[in-house]
């Protein structure tokens, strides 16, 4: 029987998440917005209007979160060229795909971004599928997009691991159904993932591919 190894992107993946923070600051800086840094790095995982409904808070004038997305995605479109996948990243990728799972990406990652992202994993042989913030109504912490990724591997729940870095991550896996894999790499605390649904959480993608036979991906 198939079985799907779905996967977040940034933070997960590829080296990102640090970059996100200090361009979304910028983005929220340059609109006259003072918030602190350890707040965005929370927020990373959620799509854009998610994020700064987040960070500003639900209240905040809707109209103005264009301005702020198109910000963010100039400041970080810089980093396009050089972004730094994660150790064994793409080895962990192309090893699920020798052992017969079908590994597809659920980002909020669209466009040039995913692209940019995909060429730092340089793994395309290893993917089945992406599915990104284009493809779906909800991102992250909703089970959408794994559901949409599970959909494109053509596998049922109880046959896929999802892996991710973020709570917002291991909440939409939950909620999808699927076994929850945390990896640390993002920068957010064991305890924080377990709580928000890991049944298991990693160092890194070296660390996963290190200890395959004895992790969920076995």
């Amino acid at each position: 029987m198939e079985r799907a190894a779905v996967f977040d992107v940034d933070g997960t993946l590829v080296d990102t998440n640090h970059l996100h923070v200090v361009t979304w600051w910028e983005a929220f800086r340059q609109a006259g917005h003072r918030v602190p840094m350890h707040a965005v790095h929370r927020a990373i995982g959620l799509g854009s209007d998610d994020l700064i409904a987040h960070v500003l808070g639900e209240d905040l004038d809707k109209d103005r979160d264009a301005g702020l997305s198109a910000a963010h995605k100039a400041l970080y479109g810089q980093y396009f060229d050089r972004l730094p996948p994660l150790r064994d990243a793409g080895a962990l990728l192309r090893r699920l795909h020798e052992d017969g799972w079908k590994v597809v990406l659920a980002t909020s990652a669209s466009g040039t971004e995913l692209a940019a992202l995909r060429r730092a994993l340089d793994a395309d042989e290893a993917i089945t599928a992406t599915a990104s913030a284009d493809d779906v109504e909800e991102g992250k912490p909703a089970p959408e997009p794994v559901e949409h990724a599970l959909e494109l591997a053509g596998v049922p729940a109880e046959r896929a691991v999802f892996v991710g870095d973020t709570v917002w991550d291991m909440r939409a896996g939950t909620r999808a159904g699927v076994r929850c894999v945390g990896v640390l790499c993002g920068g957010i605390a064991r305890s924080d993932l377990e709580e928000a649904g890991a049944r298991a959480v990693y160092d890194g993608p070296a660390h996963l591919l290190a200890t395959l036979e004895d992790s969920p991906l076995a």
